[in-house]
């Protein structure tokens, strides 16, 4: 999982902690925006997110065990993904650890989930997106869905989450599916 600094760090937040109440092992990658926006956006130190992970890797070791295609996993996540994430991901330009674990993910046909978190967006942002999805990643940005009666913030960013997990073959019960009414 990719936490990168777009607003919106609560989404790869309360991902980790879902996955780690589910018992689901889980790498964490930080950016130095991410970390920032924490601080902005949550009441959670980078600490705390960090304990919620199985493991931490630095955003400058692009020797990581991520890094690499015999790394079995099941997917990455990137919540939220900005913009300059997404270029560097389309553009296989793997200046960092959270870009080449992402570029890893794609060449090895792995599900890449980006939360692309930007409004409104521009020709080139869409391009971007376009890139991506040519090259095998899911672009899910977080548009809260309403189908489920959400009563809170949380129950419209578990809905996200939901989806993300369901592309990464991760079985939960964040909200109410469709039909399930």
């Amino acid at each position: 999982m990719g936490i990168s600094g777009a607003s919106g760090v609560i989404y790869g937040v309360e991902a980790l902690k879902v996955l780690q109440g589910l018992g689901q092992p889980c790498h964490l990658i930080l950016s130095e925006a991410g970390a920032r926006n924490l601080a902005i956006e949550t009441q959670y130190s980078v600490d705390e997110v960090k304990a919620m992970a199985t493991r931490v890797h630095e955003i400058s070791d692009v020797g990581a065990a991520v890094a690499s295609g015999s790394f079995l996993h099941r997917g990455m996540l990137v919540a939220p993904c900005t913009i300059k994430t997404l270029s560097a991901i389309a553009n296989s330009f793997n200046y960092n650890l959270l870009i080449r674990a992402a570029d890893v993910t794609l060449k090895e046909r792995r599900p890449l989930v980006l939360m692309v978190r930007e409004t409104p967006l521009h020709k080139g942002h869409l391009e971007l997106m376009s890139r991506a999805a040519d090259n095998g990643a899911v672009i899910l940005p977080p548009v809260p869905a309403f189908y489920h009666r959400p009563q809170s913030i949380q129950d419209l960013i578990h809905q996200s989450i939901g989806k993300a997990l369901d592309l990464l073959g991760v079985e939960h019960n964040l909200f109410q599916r469709w039909g399930e009414h």
